[in-house]
């Protein structure tokens, strides 16, 4: 398959009460691995990269990647970038090929943020691809930006109402007291926020912070209407541990391939985990033409 905007998935999720697993990836391994996963599950699935990993590796190669990997699978994959605050990334990231993209202006006054907002969506919807944006404050630590403790604030849901009618976006992500990075303790969610914005809101909801969730949490909020949940340290920390405990095993390793291949192995088992947890297994038939 093509790469695809991640608009009908996602409507598809929430419509159906599941979730589509987005995962944050840095290397071709990570790449393939959550590939690999989704197509062993027959579940669709969201491929993201950063602003630092687009810096990092440069959009042309992350979306050549992305295509020979969806060329090679049957279930959908769209490409988003996630938490983009540059215009100049964004433009450049829709005309390597990315499917989705993510303007983060909730660092901004509403107003700034809906003006910034509507400017990707008008610029996006020209080709059809899926744009997510941001109300209130996710705290913790994503790629290069930080959002302390005391810093982080809940999306209101009448305001949630408010910036998609003036926005027209496709997905939102409001801040529901998740954080990005791994949880010090159990999560604080406001699921009853999480409901009052849903009867407000009917476009895909976005959860955002899907690293270490309980189970039974992450299902809770995809019953009240969350339709997309990004993971990306818990990827980071499997890949990592598994090249560190080759090199605890065998220091004179000296071959990428002898520990990159256990890396990947261990992230594919780690992405279908959170694909089951969504509730996406088998749900790739949603997107069958």
């Amino acid at each position: 398959m093509s790469l695809v905007s991640s608009t009908p998935l996602l409507q598809a999720a929430r419509a159906n009460g599941y979730a589509v697993t987005a995962f944050n990836v840095h290397t071709l391994e990570m790449l393939q691995a959550v590939v690999e996963a989704a197509t062993e599950l027959n579940a669709p699935v969201i491929l993201q990269s950063t602003m630092g990993t687009v810096k990092h590796l440069g959009a042309d190669y992350i979306v050549t990647a992305a295509r020979v990997a969806a060329s090679k699978t049957h279930v959908p994959v769209a490409l988003h970038l996630d938490h983009c605050h540059e215009f100049e990334m964004i433009v450049q990231c829709i005309r390597a090929g990315y499917t989705s993209i993510m303007i983060d202006a909730s660092m901004k006054p509403f107003a700034e943020n809906v003006a910034d907002t509507k400017r990707i969506v008008e610029l996006a919807a020209a080709i059809g691809i899926n744009v997510e944006a941001e109300l209130g404050k996710v705290g913790g630590v994503e790629d290069d930006i930080t959002v302390e403790d005391h810093e982080a604030t809940l999306a209101d849901p009448d305001e949630c109402a408010q910036f998609v009618a003036a926005t027209g976006v496709a997905t939102l992500a409001p801040a529901i007291g998740t954080a990005h990075g791994i949880y010090k303790g159990e999560p604080n969610i406001d699921f009853d926020r999480i409901g009052r914005i849903a009867s407000r809101v009917k476009v895909p909801l976005v959860l955002h912070g899907g690293s270490g969730i309980p189970e039974e949490q992450v299902k809770r909020a995809i019953a009240l209407g969350m339709a997309k949940m990004n993971v990306a340290t818990e990827l980071r920390i499997v890949f990592s541990d598994a090249i560190k405990k080759v090199f605890a095993d065998n220091p004179a390793v000296d071959d990428p391939r002898h520990y990159l291949k256990p890396a990947k192995d261990a992230l594919r088992e780690a992405a279908k985990e959170k694909i089951r947890m969504c509730g996406a297994v088998g749900r790739a038939v949603d997107h069958v033409s």
